[in-house]
């Protein structure tokens, strides 16, 4: 097949699934997300290997947060390893008040927000939400993020880490939710995953 075909297949299968998504979940104002994502040391959990790759855990981490956007990757080294981002939002940024003043959108590995007039501070929504790159632990994992649409509130648990490859290509979280720019995204190793239905 060449990659031009390639390329239409994978546009062809990106329109079906935007054609058939589940619309996304509102559940009207409010704060549904409150608590800020929760790392802590990761002292003593060896490195380990998954798939071709060695990953060095950086921090353990947990959050449970709004899903402001997906995206799926099927191109690029970096998809062999981590297929999904999410862009996450929690406390103000998992606010439909708020969310609703914002235009957001993901690609190239990035996620990003336009605004006519901000709902809150510009700083606000930068330390409220982040892209995340998602790297499914087990085949389970996936396929629950698998499930996950614009809306859900998910609840992830598992470790920051840094990867290398034999090549000596590397890849490594950010450790921080201040941060913007190059750099910043959160590359989680996903142990756990779960979504939280909202009342």
């Amino acid at each position: 097949m060449t990659l031009l075909r390639l390329l239409l297949l994978l546009a062809g299968i990106g329109l079906v699934t935007w054609w058939f998504r589940d619309d996304a979940v509102q559940y009207g104002p409010g704060v549904v997300a409150p608590d800020a994502p929760r790392q802590s040391d990761a002292d003593g959990v060896a490195a380990f290997d998954h798939q071709d790759y060695r990953l060095t855990p950086l921090a353990r981490f947990e959050l449970e947060a709004r899903v402001l956007g997906r995206e799926d990757y099927v191109l690029g080294r970096e998809a062999e390893l981590s297929p999904m981002d999410l862009a996450l939002g929690w406390g103000p940024m998992s606010d439909e008040t708020v969310l609703r003043e914002l235009s957001i959108s993901q690609g190239n590995r990035w996620y990003h927000w336009r605004a006519s007039q901000l709902p809150i501070a510009r700083r606000d929504i930068e330390r409220h939400s982040a892209n995340m790159h998602m790297i499914p632990a087990d085949d389970g994992v996936a396929y629950l993020l698998g499930e996950v649409v614009e809306g859900s509130i998910v609840q992830l648990r598992g470790y920051l880490v840094a990867v290398q490859a034999a090549d000596g290509w590397r890849w490594r979280s950010s450790l921080s939710r201040d941060d913007t720019g190059g750099g910043s995204c959160e590359l989680v190793f996903v142990e756990y995953a779960s979504v939280r239905e909202v009342p």
